[in-house]
């Protein structure tokens, strides 16, 4: 060893199996997002993602921005209407009509009527799905279940 230059293990504060057992523990810290620990950071970009999509979604269905700062309060209420306003603007410049949701029907209510099909099978402004492979054009109907008789 040169007098002139300290060597590096010979702190009198760290050891060399100091030093040596430390270097693991960093190595393993270093990978934590490979364990799906989120930092502060990532929590705050994926509500701020989340929060985007949601404001998109709701544009894509035609709810008004008020609509949807009501159905989530518990998110950013910019970043909503950042999502929003983004697909506003992509929907104009694509020319994309919105896809507004159907309402649920009450429960009990008679099921709506469907809507008539073209000679292929398909609703109107669909396109028909090719037949199944092994011959079945439909899924096979599920057995009806057995009932007691009456006594």
């Amino acid at each position: 060893m040169c007098p002139t230059m300290p060597h590096l293990f010979a702190s009198p504060s760290l050891p060399r199996w100091g030093l040596l057992a430390t270097l693991p523990a960093l190595l393993l810290l270093s990978g934590c997002e490979m364990l799906g620990l989120e930092t502060p950071g990532m929590v705050t970009q994926r509500q701020a993602a989340e929060a985007r999509a949601v404001g998109a979604a709701c544009r894509h269905a035609v709810r008004s921005i008020e609509d949807c700062f009501a159905s989530n309060p518990r998110m950013s209420r910019a970043e909503i209407f950042e999502g929003w306003r983004e697909m506003d603007q992509h929907m104009r410049d694509n020319d994309i009509p919105g896809m507004p949701q159907q309402p649920a029907a009450p429960a009990g209510a008679a099921p709506a009527t469907t809507p008539a099909t073209t000679p292929g099978g398909a609703t109107p402004g669909t396109v028909p799905l090719p037949p199944r492979p092994g011959g079945l054009a439909t899924p096979p109907s599920a057995p009806a279940p057995a009932t007691a008789p009456a006594r």
